[in-house]
């Protein structure tokens, strides 16, 4: 057990290091929104045409980010020694809206590095854990030193109205704390008087003791890392890719401003004085003159030149096609950095056959098969909290060595994901398998199994053909004895059949 000084510690510690992650989190989550600031411009362009264009941005991190997360998808979780997927773990996934939400942590990981997923019991419901994907700008997880699956403590922090609030997660109990928001603009002096109210206070919840104990008797989030490292942080999806957006923007900034200033040719006088045109006052009198408006010549079309020197000289219209090779090359350059198919980011399709189009999504699927890896590894303690929560600890227990089912990765055809399970059927492999990797869940694969066995109930032949191939006999029907000998051939046929051959 804790004390309050050691909990509000653990606070602090894991605040701290939670302010620390948020600058990343939030400059990625601003670049998979869209919001780039115009960079490696020289000053002088950034002084003429930085507000120009500061609202605009060529996109591409969020197809990075989205190419990976639409193929993540969990189909069920499959305990140690068992052969079907458990159907209580699905449906506590399906209650909990987590078909969706899965989907919103794993573009979290991908974008933030990291993404975390918090299990916990339902008073009103014991037998229905709550289970939410929680975002890394609100959430962290403590290991013991020299682990990396060791759960220690994990805290959550959020705002809501003008508090504070956080809680710690405790392997045998949860503390609850609140403060006053911290207002940014205050004073000094007035920050030294409110330093008081700076400070985490045990929060008090009516019928509800703080600390509570915590009945799992471990730490109930669990990390979802991207990229993990050994002794580093994990790596987020969009870190190596900011730069070269930063490129592709300011590329596509140079091409509209060149677009606009030299794509047409440029006609110019040399050799003449500039037109004048009389000054009249107001009573029609000519007082002097006044330069012509060059304006008049664009809509005119018209301009009158004289002087003996004056000569007409034009410059050609300024090549824009080099800006766009350049961002050819920047996006190929980005769809190789981040094994990204160039057909998601180029938007060209070539006649090419279906083999041709799976190879190019090689690098694609390797991507997707690493984060089924990392999150499932982190998915599958996510199924052992919730049989912890439900209080089986059978369970429980029979899941530390389980796994998660995914979809396939791989885009295919129908014909080809048909042709090739028909061949695995050939060589043996199970139906129920055989659905699985087809894309249905197990919740889909019972009701499939149903199906069929309802519909051979149905067909007398295939009652027919079950029994003389083996199956299992109709109600009343007679069995020969095991030990009755089999009908022996009739040795004179086959010596007429030695005979003629």
């Amino acid at each position: 057990m804790a004390t309050e000084g050691q909990a509000l510690q653990l606070v602090t510690l894991l605040e701290n290091e939670l302010i620390r992650r948020r600058g990343p989190i939030d400059r990625h989550n601003a670049y998979y929104r869209g919001d780039h600031p115009l960079k490696f411009a020289s000053p002088e362009f950034a002084k003429f045409h930085g507000d120009r264009y500061r609202d605009f941005s060529d996109n591409w991190t969020q197809v990075v980010a989205d190419s990976p997360v639409e193929r993540l998808t969990v189909t069920g979780f499959l305990a140690d020694g068992e052969t079907k997927a458990d159907r209580d773990l699905w449906r506590v996934w399906q209650v909990n809206g987590l078909d969706a939400d899965s989907q919103l942590g794993f573009l979290g990981a991908v974008t933030a590095a990291r993404c975390y997923v918090l299990v916990w019991g339902d008073p009103d419901d014991p037998d229905m854990p709550v289970v939410t994907f929680e975002d890394a700008s609100q959430s962290i997880v403590a290991y013991e030193p020299g682990s990396r699956r060791h759960r220690r403590a994990a805290l959550k922090r959020w705002q809501d109205g003008n508090q504070d609030f956080a809680t710690l997660y405790l392997k045998d109990e949860v503390w609850k704390f609140s403060r006053p928001l911290q207002q940014q603009d205050k004073s000094p002096q007035m920050a030294d008087v409110d330093e008081e109210l700076k400070r985490w206070r045990p929060r008090e919840l009516p019928h509800e003791p703080n600390p509570q104990p915590n009945p799992m008797g471990v730490v109930p989030m669990v990390e979802l890392p991207n990229k993990p490292m050994l002794v580093e942080d994990p790596i987020s999806d969009i870190a190596g890719v900011t730069a070269m957006q930063d490129a592709i923007n300011l590329v596509w900034a140079q091409l509209f401003t060149a677009s606009d200033a030299a794509s047409f040719p440029q006609r110019v006088v040399m050799g003449a004085e500039r037109p004048t045109i009389p000054k009249l006052n107001s009573a029609g009198e000519i007082v002097g003159t006044q330069p012509v408006d060059l304006d008049k010549f664009q809509v005119d079309k018209v301009a009158w030149i004289t002087g003996k020197d004056a000569r007409i000289a034009s410059w050609p219209a300024a090549n824009l096609a080099m800006y766009t090779s350049i961002l050819e090359v920047a996006v190929g350059h980005l769809a190789a950095q981040t094994r990204t198919p160039q057909h998601y980011l180029i938007g060209k399709m070539a006649n090419l056959a279906e083999g041709a189009l799976l190879a190019a999504e090689t690098g694609l699927v390797k991507r997707c098969d690493e984060k089924t890896l990392w999150y499932g590894q982190g998915l599958r303690e996510v199924a052992r909290l919730i049989a912890l929560a439900q209080g089986d600890d059978r369970k429980a227990e029979a899941l530390r060595s389980g796994r998660v089912l995914w979809a396939d990765t791989e885009s295919r055809s129908h014909a080809q994901m048909a042709d090739a399970l028909l061949k695995l059927k050939q060589l043996g492999f199970p139906f129920e398998w055989l659905a699985l990797r087809y894309g249905l869940t197990p919740t889909e694969v019972a009701e499939v199994v149903k199906m069929r066995e309802r519909e051979m109930e149905m067909d007398p032949v295939s009652e027919i053909t079950r029994s003389l191939t083996g199956g299992s006999p109709e109600p009343g029907a007679e069995q020969a004895p095991d030990d009755e000998p089999e009908e022996q051939p009739d040795a004179v046929g086959l010596e007429g059949l030695e005979g003629a051959l």
